[in-house]
């Protein structure tokens, strides 16, 4: 693996967790990133990485899909069940097919890689994913009785709490965001998947996994479909 002469040192002190097996990489990336100023943990099997995560506070966790014990996308699905707030998380793999960065993706990986890559795009993808968790840490989006912590992803709509997955819980935030102005699919699709595009049959699924959460249990609905524009929260 080639190390990166160029030097991206930042005066804030983050916290990594590394779930790797291969000890070379994760050795090489001890030696970069540490180099850099950051603090580093290691866990060299999925079980081990779920434990560490859930006790100790990660400002990002690099995890590698190929793992002993429980593989990257169910530590990632754990982590997003289990932790009290959104932990970013960067994935790893040696496999490069959309369909694996999109199972990634649909777990709650923030971002992705793939092997073999420079330690210097790693850990510039690091620090930008912990800096900007940091500066979203405290925000609080509210729009009527619609509330969305964006840390600790807790949704709440008239004083009920609200259980979302991922995607539909990015769209969510993405509308309020925006609001009022209407979100088309392509937008969506852009801002969740980047330029790893799903098929809008994936898109229409998560949409409807959002109104069914938001919608369905209260009298009125506040996700609208604007025709030939895109969605947009009725809330005033």
């Amino acid at each position: 693996m080639d190390i990166q002469l160029a030097s991206h040192k930042t005066d804030m002190q983050f916290k990594v967790l590394v779930v790797e097996d291969n000890i070379e990489i994760s050795r090489n990336i001890a030696e970069y990133f540490e180099s850099q100023g950051l603090i580093l943990d290691f866990a060299y099997d999925g079980k081990q990485g779920v434990d560490l995560a859930l006790k100790h506070y990660y400002d990002c966790i690099i995890l590698d899909i190929m793992l002993p014990e429980l593989d990257g996308l169910a530590v990632c699905e754990a982590l997003r069940a289990k932790a009290n707030r959104h932990i970013p998380i960067i994935m790893l793999t040696a496999r490069d097919a959309l369909d694996d960065k999109l199972a990634g993706f649909s777990t709650g990986a923030d971002d992705y890689l793939t092997k073999p890559f420079a330690l210097e795009e790693l850990f510039v993808r690091c620090l930008a994913l912990a800096k900007r968790h940091l500066l979203n840490s405290d925000k609080t989006l509210q729009l009527g009785d619609l509330s969305l912590n964006v840390q600790t992803q807790h949704v709440e709509r008239a004083g009920q709490q609200i259980t979302l997955q991922p995607i539909p819980l990015k769209i969510l935030q993405l509308l309020m965001e925006h609001h009022p102005r209407p979100l088309s699919r392509s937008e969506l699709s852009d801002k969740i998947w980047g330029d790893e595009p799903t098929d809008s049959d994936a898109l229409r699924s998560h949409v409807y996994q959002l109104r069914k959460a938001i919608d369905k249990p209260f009298e009125k609905a506040v996700i609208k479909t604007i025709h030939s524009v895109g969605l947009a929260l009725d809330i005033v």
